[in-house]
């Protein structure tokens, strides 16, 4: 990536007094047009750089720019350099390993010797994951529309998106973009998708937001929830919700309250309790659960027969 290339520059040259255009090239394998090109956007950007000509000149930071020559302490390059490797967890390639390198160069202890911060972003599905995230950054970075099957609770749709970010959040990965077909923004959960694909079709950049992440604006609520639970579920419900999800009973009993968004997610998180949960509120699904237990008791009762 160009962002990547342009950190690694400057990285460079906050490090060495003076370097020369073919040595950037050649160490971040592009010609030197395209550093020259690299240069005149540091400059733009307004990072003092000067370029001397003859035998002994080069590329260099002014003098005055920074005393040390180092624009993070070693605190900030550690969260910088966790963040990296967090995101080398999630593809499974070692591109942001290398960013790391020219990260540091010249302090080889930013990177050894003091980490005490692991971030592993990958998932049970990284397999499928690692793939739909390096297209999907294809499809960003050049402008292209992404086609995938959707699944929902609405059921299958095909969807024609024009993607704009990729987002880790309420873990999980979401694409955030422009679907063609709903004539809005939209997020896509990636473990939702299937034949996804980048298309040939470019698009237009649209004027957008970063998207409304709060819960209360993706999960809105709305189903105020009152059960019971065993006091063996503590664990659960703290790891979950949180302590003040609950008031313990005089008998050991846990007396859950929440917000739910969804009732068929709440249905099938309260079975997965068995018999140490029950729902007291609402009525209609508690009746509800009581008809999905009935069914199943049927269906195992005919393994007597």
């Amino acid at each position: 990536m160009k962002i990547d290339r342009l950190i690694g520059i400057l990285a460079v040259l906050l490090q060495k007094e003076t370097v020369t255009a073919p040595y950037l090239a050649e160490r971040f394998e592009v010609s030197r047009r395209t550093i020259n090109r690299d240069i005149e956007n540091l400059c733009k950007a307004g990072i003092p750089i000067v370029t001397r000509q003859g035998v002994n000149g080069g590329i260099s930071i002014m003098e005055d720019y920074a005393i040390n020559r180092s624009v993070f302490t070693n605190s900030e390059m550690q969260d910088i350099l966790a963040g990296l490797r967090s995101l080398d967890s999630v593809n499974g390639t070692n591109r942001y390993g290398q960013l790391m390198e020219k990260l540091s160069v010249g302090s080889s202890d930013f990177v050894s010797g003091s980490q005490f911060m692991l971030i592993d972003l990958s998932s049970w599905y990284k397999d499928s994951l690692a793939p739909k995230i390096e297209l999907i950054r294809t499809a960003i970075e050049n402008g292209r529309e992404l086609t995938f099957c959707y699944f929902s609770a609405k059921g299958e749709s095909k969807r024609n998106v024009e993607p704009y970010y990729l987002i880790f959040r309420w873990s999980s990965w979401y694409v955030w973009g422009w679907c063609k077909g709903s004539g809005d923004f939209r997020l896509f959960k990636l473990n939702r998708m299937e034949g996804l694909q980048v298309s040939d079709t470019f698009f237009p950049k649209r004027q957008v937001s970063m998207p409304d992440l709060r819960n209360e604006r993706i999960f809105p609520g709305g189903i105020k929830v009152k059960a019971l639970f065993d006091a063996d579920c503590k664990w659960r419900l703290v790891e979950e919700f949180g302590m003040d999800c609950f008031v313990e009973q005089p008998d050991g009993k846990l007396l859950f309250h929440a917000d739910y968004t969804h009732e068929e997610n709440l249905i099938s998180w309260l079975l997965t309790f068995g018999d140490k949960a029950e729902l007291i509120e609402p009525k209609d699904l508690r009746l509800k659960l009581l008809r999905i237990i009935q069914g199943m008791n049927r269906k195992y009762d005919s393994l007597n027969e």
